[in-house]
């Protein structure tokens, strides 16, 4: 397969998200629905972020319910999409020196993965691998990988990363349902910016004004680097799929890196 498969970022917020149907939850289906079936989904998730670099390399993964306090129907979801350990392998090999290893036991589809890929891909018949977000290593690592994964495009395989632009749970307001705060605006916005036109400079941001109340902590700001780096091997920057806030402190904002 020699045409690009698009790549994007998306905004997963609420676990919620899995059950509800919403402009976002829309938003992924109509990806999913528009996009060539691809050969098998990379997803860099928020919530395998580790003191190393590894993906999921078994058969079969399982399905991770990685919270609490949620009703039951959310436990009860099962998404049994089929993992691919020769595309893991071709993952290791790609990125050489770079180490990369196989998990081949102890992770699998966290919620930050299937409540996004329940809507894009429900029958969960497409190949589902994570790779981890190595909490030990700086924002120029995980913007490299991007730029080495870029050929699995070409191979057929579909790039997604999850996370939240802004993502303050200590500051959440349940009473700004569907609404942000300014500096939650003013960071998001700026993001926008750098990734509609140089996608290459996301770095920056780390010294922006509400950078430290936008991203208390790297994990779900990280998955986004990884599209930087797809961005700026491609040479393109990112299109705005969908945008908007909730509670407060949370962006959903969403970025694609269309096929040409």
């Amino acid at each position: 397969m020699s045409e690009l498969m698009p790549a994007a970022f998306f905004g997963h917020g609420n676990p919620m998200n899995a059950l509800e149907h919403n402009r976002y939850t829309d938003s992924w289906s109509n990806f999913g629905a528009m996009t060539t079936t691809p050969k098998a989904v990379l997803v860099i998730s928020a919530h395998w972020f580790v003191n190393i670099t590894a993906i999921t390399a078994m058969r079969a993964p399982r399905t991770i319910h990685d919270f609490y306090g949620f009703p039951k129907e959310l436990f009860a979801v099962s998404y049994p999409a089929p993992g691919d350990p020769d595309i893991a392998q071709r993952v290791v090999d790609l990125v050489q020196p770079t180490y990369v290893g196989l998990d081949e036991d102890s992770w699998g589809i966290d919620h930050g993965t299937w409540s996004v890929l329940v809507h894009m891909f429900p029958k969960a018949d497409v190949p589902v691998l994570q790779l981890s977000i190595n909490s030990e290593l700086p924002f120029d690592y995980h913007f490299g990988l991007g730029l080495k994964l870029h050929e699995l495009r070409r191979e057929g395989v579909l790039i997604l990363g999850s996370g939240n632009i802004v993502h303050n749970l200590r500051l959440i307001d349940w009473t700004m349902q569907g609404q942000g705060t300014d500096w939650a605006h003013r960071f998001d916005d700026d993001v926008r910016e750098i990734m509609t036109a140089d996608p290459s400079a996301l770095g920056k941001v780390a010294g922006h004004h509400d950078y430290n109340l936008a991203v208390p902590t790297p994990d779900h700001f990280l998955p986004l680097a990884y599209l930087a780096g797809l961005a700026a091997a491609a040479g393109s920057p990112m299109t705005t799929a969908i945008d908007g806030y909730e509670m407060g402190s949370l962006s959903m904002t969403s970025y694609e890196l269309p096929t040409s």
